[in-house]
């Protein structure tokens, strides 16, 4: 980002014609510079550059060229003090423009400031532009912590977080850490505030850190008190100076051998013969190799940047605090000490850092909505993260129900067959519920399925496309470059040239049509419409992955109902079959209307009657009814008939005796 006004950055070739003192934009500034005190106005002052043999192109923007230079400068491009305006100012008589702030260098700094501002509910004119907190409600208290070594004026959270950003040099430097933590509300504003002492005390100012914390509890007050604790990422020496978080490690080679040294050890390494890898110019490409190397073959450095590791050496003490361990360590300690002073102010109640996976839940955790989704359901527009969470909620609550309920049953069951008929069926209406949860997440599982594998390959083709063209932009520049500085004499190779550039533009024509023809199936105006669809598939991804997660629970639990249900069978192995059977049809039908209510109540307008009859079906094939049934209606007929055979048997006795 470059604030208008601002002197851009120079390029290596820039930099080495300055320093040679063959610079078109310096050989211009002097000539603007020297004529200044000699013009009246800035019209004069561009008839003085053409008698001095510049040619000025007039415009929306004023552009000069020197003779022999190739491309017009605009003045706008010296730097803020050459611009039209700050030149007809200078004239007159006025000061140059004074040094403006590097908003753009600064952006995560301002974004301190502005969140600094925001927890102290006062307004912040750090660029300029007053942004005004003060309507925020809810401070109730903030201080700042700082460990043994930190300067006693840091105590001034402004004059921390000043000296913070004039530590970073790099406008993409992190210069905090924020936790947002949620405070109890069974605890007074007081007990909160002995509660965050301690825990910013002895986890991060112990560690070396500094502490910027507030507390907030929105109106109305008590339903979401939080604390916002700024922490800096920089360790602290003994001397209350700032260490390294990464220090920049060159890629040094000798004799074949490639390692990595900081500035301070290349140094010492450089006396045993290791060097610096630059990058030199070889034919088209650039390749790194030392500069005695490159001296033997009279090779060009292309530009001043030495060969390096990508992120640099981390301080050790910097990247234990980025570690996801350090992170899990810090959910532990927040959560014992909550604990702890819920206890100590008689409490009940306790929270825990784990997650459902880790504390043995089987109840599928809400995903994260976020102010914009719940921004849409308050104008009555239905969120797809606000959805998804309803939804889970309502299956957590059946699932809490259904599992109450069959635990209780089984503590209670008796060997009796009214007993026995009652929990079989109560353990049937609940697998009802599950089988028709497992299908209801089939079809939407179906449903995102198809839409992801439809645009899926879409978007990759889509992302070749841009590739391909992107590649053969540059290597169509790179032969008009080539052609350019080809003598007029050597008409083949312009003829080849020609010929080759042609044909890439035919191509780049044809890969733009398709690249077309695919966004407009994509239902996409332009390109930037493709970031909507990749935002599209990566939420359909990730509840795809969630339905995933529910449809394993849910299996699971279908799997603990049956193991249930064939416990309870071999209980009932040696009453009378036919009994049993009479028993559990008399309660079934109030069983399913159960099961059906509630399957209603957790999925309202969502409810498909067709779905519970295929969930009966399967519930059916899955217990073997219908074989059941035979075997009961076999087991009544075989009992009929012997029956019939005793009653025979004793008629004929009978009628035997009286004869």
């Amino acid at each position: 980002m470059i604030v208008p006004g601002q002197d851009k950055g120079k390029s290596y070739i820039e930099h080495t014609a300055e320093k040679a003192g063959t610079s078109y934009k310096a050989k211009l500034k002097a000539a603007i510079d020297r004529l200044i005190p000699q013009v009246s106005d800035f019209e004069e002052l561009l008839k003085r550059l053409e008698v001095e043999g510049y040619e000025i192109k007039r415009g929306k923007y004023i552009s000069c060229r020197a003779t022999g230079q190739e491309r017009f400068t605009r003045l706008k491009t010296l730097g803020m003090d050459y611009t039209e305006e700050a030149v007809t100012s200078r004239i007159a008589g006025g000061p140059r423009p004074p040094k403006q702030p590097k908003l753009g260098d600064q952006k995560i700094g301002l974004l301190i400031k502005h969140v600094s501002a925001y927890r102290e509910n006062r307004p912040n004119d750090y660029d300029g532009v007053r942004h005004d907190y003060t309507r925020k409600k809810g401070l109730v208290w903030q201080d700042v912590f700082l460990p043994e070594f930190a300067p006693s004026e840091w105590k001034d959270r402004g004059v921390l977080w000043n000296a913070v950003e004039e530590n970073e040099k790099t406008k993409d430097s992190r210069l905090a850490r924020e936790f947002v933590p949620a405070l109890p509300v069974e605890l007074t504003p007081v007990q909160w505030q002995e509660l965050l002492t301690d825990f910013i005390q002895s986890s991060f100012v112990a560690e070396g850190m500094c502490a910027d914390v507030a507390i907030h509890d929105p109106h109305p007050p008590g339903h979401n008190p939080h604390a916002h604790i700024m922490l800096t990422v920089c360790p602290l020496d003994k001397q209350g100076n700032w260490q390294y978080k990464t220090e920049k490690e060159y890629l040094c080679v000798r004799n074949g051998e490639e390692r990595g040294f900081t500035a301070a050890e290349f140094k010492a390494a450089q006396a045993d013969g290791w060097e610096k890898q630059y990058p030199y110019k070889v034919g088209r490409k650039k390749v790194y190799m030392p500069p005695s190397e490159a001296e033997k073959h009279g090779y060009e450095r292309a530009n001043k940047h030495p060969k390096s590791t990508k992120f640099g050496r981390q301080n050790p003490i910097a990247e234990r605090w980025n570690s996801e361990e350090q992170l899990v360590e810090w959910r532990k300690a927040w959560a014992d000490v909550t604990n702890r002073y819920l206890e100590q102010y008689g409490h009940d109640e306790r929270i825990d850092h784990r997650s459902h996976a880790d504390r043995g839940l089987t109840e599928q955790p809400t995903i994260h909505e976020g102010v914009v989704a719940r921004a849409l359901e308050k104008k009555g527009i239905i969120s797809d993260r606000c959805e998804i969470n309803r939804q889970i909620k309502a299956d957590n609550a059946l699932l809490r129900e259904l599992k109450a309920t069959v635990k209780k049953l089984m503590q209670a069951v008796k060997n009796t067959v009214p007993a026995i008929a009652e929990a079989m069926e109560k353990i049937r209406s609940s697998m009802l519920i599950f089988s028709y949860q497992l299908r209801y997440i089939g079809i939407g599982k179906n449903s995102m399925g198809k839409r992801v594998k439809a645009v899926k390959p879409e978007l990759e083709r889509y992302a070749g496309l841009v590739n391909q063209i992107k590649a053969k932009l540059k290597e169509r520049k790179n032969l008009l470059a080539e052609k350019k500085e080809t003598p007029f004499y050597q008409i083949p190779k312009l003829h080849d040239l020609t010929h080759r550039i042609t044909e890439l533009t035919e191509e780049i024509e044809e890969l733009k049509t398709e690249k077309d023809f695919l966004l407009r199936s994509l239902d996409c105006a332009d390109d930037a419409g493709i970031s909507d669809v990749k935002k599209e598939i990566a939420t359909l991804e990730s509840a795809l992955k969630k339905l995933s997660e529910q449809e394993e629970k849910y299996s699971a639990e279908l799997d603990a109902a049956l193991k249930q249900y064939t416990e309870l069978k071999k209980q009932a192995a040696g009453m009378d079959a036919a009994e049993l059977m009479d028993a559990r049809l008399a309660v079934r039908e109030e069983k399913e209307r159960s099961a059906v209510d509630k399957v209603k109540s957790a999925y309202g307008e969502k409810y498909d009657p067709m779905l519970m009859h295929d969930s009966k079906r399967d519930v059916a094939n899955l217990l073997h009814e219908e074989a059941e049934a035979r075997s009961v209606r076999e087991f009544m007929r075989r009992k009929q008939r012997q029956q019939a055979q005793q009653k025979q048997t004793k008629k004929k006795s009978r009628d035997s005796w009286e004869r």
